[in-house]
């Protein structure tokens, strides 16, 4: 089974994340940050990752235009969803149903969060002080869930048999 893992990342969380995922699914599998690369051709793969960091509430702007442009095409993939952020529980679900189209969320095979990063070795002087001042963190830190990509990447592995339940 060919995998596209598709992302934007800003300071590299979700680099990070889609490497990893990358790792734990079968077969081959391609990543392409759209920060750095042209779109892909969907009809080059059978399983479709889509992913991406919330920054202010909001997925970057690429995600939203990749997934908008390709709406028809990624309804006919296997297809999983999630976001890297820094908010837990109820927001950041919330985060991940904002962050797509909800025709993609209702076909997805999986969709989650993992959690996020403040890398202050990354970002910009700015991004610093907001962060200092918005989060009241004061230095880099990490609340990525490394258990959940893993959880997730097997999720899209699974393979649906109806012959198993006849066993």
């Amino acid at each position: 089974m060919k995998t596209l893992i598709v992302y934007a990342t800003q300071h590299g969380c979700t680099k990070k994340i889609s490497e990893q995922m990358k790792d734990y699914l079968g077969g081959d599998v391609t990543l392409v940050n759209l920060r750095n690369d042209s779109a892909p051709i969907l009809k080059n793969y059978d399983r479709v990752i889509i992913g991406g960091s919330i920054h202010a509430g909001q997925i970057q702007k690429r995600v939203k235009e990749f997934c908008s442009s390709n709406l028809a095409g990624l309804m006919q993939k296997e297809l999983g969803l999630f976001i890297c952020c820094m908010e837990e529980g109820e927001t950041a679900q919330k985060q991940l149903e904002n962050a797509y189209p909800e025709e993609l969320l209702l076909s997805a095979k999986a969709t989650a969060y993992f959690g996020g990063a403040f890398d202050f070795g990354r970002m910009n002087f700015l991004e610093r002080m907001i962060v200092k001042k918005v989060a009241h963190v004061k230095q880099s830190t990490s609340k990525v869930d490394f258990e959940a990509v893993h959880n997730f990447s097997k999720r899209m592995d699974r393979i649906f048999n109806p012959f198993l339940f006849l066993a």
